[in-house]
């Protein structure tokens, strides 16, 4: 008996960090699909070919609003209500936002539903790493997250092939590889960190805590420089697919 619980909780380690590196592969596919369908679809809906590149920066740009508060939300709601419900929440939010951009006929809707899509996606990775390295130990979590970068980084790779089939199909497929997730996130399990504080007198999901100490303030600072240069790196596979459009 007493063997049995490590090689559970191993089974249950090893489908959590499967499951995020899926997570991650379709958050990477519905965060570039935009990029790399932007041209074909904002000509179909009818923008003319002179306003291509405007509106499809002013498009990118409602979808980086999006991330930028939907990174806030989900990061206090976890906090709050538990990573689990953040994922639900999270992929139910952009899976729908990504089925309904495969229906806009005019750019206005488009830049509102990339938006909704932005603040759901800003939730699935932040949420699902969470959940690994509060999961794993201390020795195995780098590991862990490893997986989850190099998986995810395919997704960008997937919605590149995927499409060259169609644009509004790109999305449905998007839509479709969300709802697959969330059954999948079904089967995972709520970190034991957070449950040990749930009851706790800790506060938890103050955004102004990181700004309310200097060391916690510098540590949050480092982790952004430690990625900044990293960002360039995971759109290189849409900007190269799409470099004519912007010349």
């Amino acid at each position: 008996m007493t063997d049995a619980v490590p090689a559970k909780l191993t089974r249950n380690a090893i489908f959590l960090v499967l499951v995020a590196s899926l997570g991650y592969f379709v958050d990477i596919y519905d965060l570039l699909i935009f990029l790399i369908v932007r041209k074909q679809s904002l000509l179909d809906i009818g923008v003319k070919p002179a306003d291509v590149l405007s509106t499809g920066v002013s498009i990118v740009n409602w979808q980086m609003i999006g991330l930028l508060l939907g990174g806030i939300l989900w990061g206090v709601l976890g906090d709050k209500l538990g990573r689990l419900k953040v994922l639900f929440g999270s992929i139910t939010l952009y899976s729908l936002a990504n089925f309904s951009n495969g229906f806009v006929h005019d750019p206005h809707t488009y830049a509102i539903i990339r938006f909704i899509a932005g603040i759901g996606l800003a939730g699935e990775l932040g949420a699902g790493v969470t959940l690994v390295t509060e999961t794993l130990s201390k020795e195995k979590r780098g590991y862990g997250t490893m997986i989850v970068a190099a998986v995810g980084l395919f997704g960008a790779a997937a919605a590149d092939i995927v499409a060259k089939y169609g644009w509004r199909d790109a999305y449905f497929v998007g839509g479709g590889l969300g709802i697959l997730l969330l059954l999948l996130r079904i089967g995972t399990f709520e970190s034991g960190m957070f449950k040990n504080i749930k009851q706790t007198e800790v506060s938890k999901g103050n955004f102004f805590m990181l700004f309310n100490n200097w060391g916690r303030f510098k540590k949050y600072l480092y982790c952004i420089l430690i990625g900044a240069p990293l960002y360039p790196c995971m759109f290189s596979c849409a900007f190269l697919r799409s470099v004519s459009w912007f010349i």
